[in-house]
């Protein structure tokens, strides 16, 4: 049905520039951050200041739609050296293709602009999620189409990075795994490290 690839691409003609700076795309992650920054703080601000829903569906939706957009096809490739997208053969079959820089290309990306990304992806899908239970709690189920189309959007880009990020041919579930028990091994190195002085010093 769909095909992954997992490639590695130039993705364009950026200079080089010196790894120890902070941000080498300011103007990439201002707009990274703002248009979901703006679509959470609308829905939680139309109430006050906007009588129509359909007025605060729309704005929405729009920032949502900019959001997506902007992830997928500008910030994602600048601040991770990720891409993600879709193409339709001769054939008439969907193509899902996963790209990722390697190699010299990687030096492009910096530490706090990779951060940024997948802070801000991770923590607005955890906003979106928890707001679908919100609204049914508080059973306004005109906006849950609303955050419905927030939690797609973000955890299509989400989703899709993720691939990019540990290989199209891997299941989540694996990469997760393999996270966390990278992350549990560091733990355990440090905590050894940290207690060898204490034990030297007796």
């Amino acid at each position: 049905m769909d095909k992954a690839d997992d490639v590695t691409l130039n993705f364009g003609e950026e200079d080089e520039l010196d790894r120890r700076q902070k941000f080498k795309h300011p103007l990439a992650v201002f707009f990274h951050l703002f248009f979901r920054s703006a679509a959470i703080v609308l829905y939680f601000m139309c109430d006050f200041f906007i009588d129509s829903f359909v007025t605060s569906f729309v704005m929405i939706v729009i920032m949502l739609s900019m959001d997506f957009w902007t992830v997928k096809n500008v910030t994602g490739r600048l601040l991770v050296g990720l891409r993600w997208w879709n193409y339709v053969d001769d054939d008439g079959k969907s193509n899902w293709v996963y790209e990722a820089r390697k190699g010299a290309q990687k030096k492009k990306v910096t530490v706090v602009e990779a951060r940024i990304f997948w802070l801000s992806l991770v923590a607005c899908e955890i906003i979106w999620i928890f707001l679908i239970f919100s609204t049914l709690l508080r059973l306004r189920f005109a906006w849950l189409m609303i955050v419905l189309v927030g939690t797609a959007m973000n955890g299509a880009n989400l989703y899709g990075y993720i691939k990019c990020k540990y290989g199209a041919n891997k299941k989540l579930s694996t990469v997760a795994t393999g996270f966390l028990g990278k992350q549990l091994w560091t733990s355990m190195l440090s905590m050894g490290k940290s207690e060898t002085p204490n034990q030297t010093q007796q």
